[in-house]
């Protein structure tokens, strides 16, 4: 969320970015009610002074004088309910306009409609050239009896997935070998909920806008998380933080679960796009310095990357065009990696920094050296996500006799196996 005075003294910013995003606002409509809230204010900062002196003053009053002063404080009284009834009303309506707008774009951020407009800044691994016909994920892994999304199906619905034996393993074990990544580059494990209350998703930018993406559990007025950047970046939510404990380093581990609204008809075949799903989750919370989030940025893209460098998996890194957004995100760099049965490089991570729109949301907040209090900066990537990071492990290391060779590195994280091959249920 964008401060109210930062939105005051740069409306035109604020335009601009969300012209850039592709979001439809109304920023004059937040000058609006800002401008009567702070005429409102100076009313009730007159009145409340005016009361304050009347019921000082009237015990010096004549006595004569007294029941008049009374009444006067009493009418003021009643005037000051009416007037904070009408500022309550306007904070609500003038947080409402504010959650809608977004943050401002850094200037690097390349302009474009979609993802098809994002920038290729670094390539990293050539694709392999096979020599024989290759076999899509989901066909490899049924054959060898690791995958069987036909049976989730019918006890399911459309969009999920079971993995047996070593397919089960595999999946555990390259996210229990991202937690060990990104414990040895110094971030905290965390196990956070899985449901979360409004205010969580609300805070990190999910809400509003997001709602027909998660599932909801009305009875308990909760959500089930997309991503653990819900709970872990909320874990300070509505704290004050020495700046000295700064920043914080976290990574979640967590299930996932997203209804995939809109995407009817859309990778409904394989691991791309299901309905629950695992993700090892980076959080970095830290002071206000945009050059520090900078480096923060580069770290955490730099922490998936050295994951499928040890994967040995062909990728590429994008800058995420205005278009391709999200709401609060100042900038987001994309990692792609090749999938041979796509023909193409297909999301696997995402990188972004938030400077203060989340925190101001979460009322996250630190106490500076200078003893001032101001909002942090958040920033979070996925390490990896599963089971859509099998795709690239499974398609890229295939052989031709159908098996599957697992990189060395992985290979202490699956009881020792060096290859995928059939294996009964």
């Amino acid at each position: 969320m964008l401060d109210v005075k930062f939105v005051r003294d740069h409306a035109a910013l604020v335009k601009t970015a969300a012209t850039k995003k592709r979001m439809t606002v109304d920023v004059d409509r937040v000058l609006e009610l800002d401008a009567q809230r702070r005429e409102l204010m100076v009313k009730l900062d007159n009145d409340r002074a005016e009361q304050n002196r009347l019921s000082k003053s009237i015990g010096a009053l004549p006595a004569d004088q007294r029941a008049k002063a009374a009444e006067e404080v009493k009418s003021l009284k009643a005037r000051l309910k009416v007037l904070e009834d009408e500022e309550r009303t306007l904070d609500g309506q003038l947080r409402a306009a504010l959650l809608t707008l977004p943050s401002v774009p850094a200037p690097e951020v390349p302009e474009g409609l979609s993802d098809a407009d994002n920038v290729e800044i670094k390539r990293v691994g050539v694709p392999r050239k096979f020599d024989f016909p290759p076999l899509d994920h989901g066909e490899l892994l049924t054959r060898l009896g690791l995958l069987d999304q036909e049976r989730a199906a019918r006890i399911s619905g459309a969009r999920q997935y079971m993995l047996f034996g070593d397919g089960c393993l595999l999946e555990h074990g390259i996210l229990r070998m991202a937690l060990d990544h990104m414990i040895e580059a110094g971030f905290t494990p965390v196990q956070p909920p899985l449901m979360v209350r409004y205010e969580a998703m609300e805070g990190t930018a999910y809400f509003p806008g997001g709602e027909e993406q998660a599932y909801k559990m009305a009875k308990d007025d909760l959500f089930l998380i997309g991503t653990a950047e819900v709970p872990v970046t909320s874990i300070h939510a509505g704290e004050i933080l020495d700046e000295a404990e700064l920043p914080k380093r976290y990574v979640g581990m967590s299930p996932c679960f997203r209804r995939e609204a809109g995407a009817y008809g859309r990778d409904t075949k394989g691991l791309y796009r299901i309905h629950q799903f695992w993700k090892v989750e980076q959080v970095v919370i830290d002071r206000a310095d945009e050059e520090q989030s900078k480096l923060h940025h580069r770290a955490i893209l730099e922490n998936a990357e050295r994951l499928l460098q040890k994967l040995d998996l062909p990728y590429r890194v994008v800058n995420v065009c205005g278009g391709d957004l999200g709401q609060g995100q100042v900038q987001k760099f994309d990692v792609e990696t090749w999938m041979p049965s796509r023909g193409n490089y297909g999301e696997t991570h995402s990188a972004s920094r938030f400077h203060d729109f989340q925190s101001r949301r979460l009322e996250l907040r630190y106490r500076g050296k200078d003893g001032k209090v101001r909002h942090c900066h958040t920033l979070n990537n996925t390490v990896i996500a599963s089971p859509r990071i099998l795709i690239p492990l499974v398609e890229n290391h295939q052989q031709a006799d159908g098996t599957v060779v697992l990189p060395p590195a992985l290979r202490p994280y699956v009881a020792g196996r060096e290859r995928l091959v059939a294996r009964g249920k």
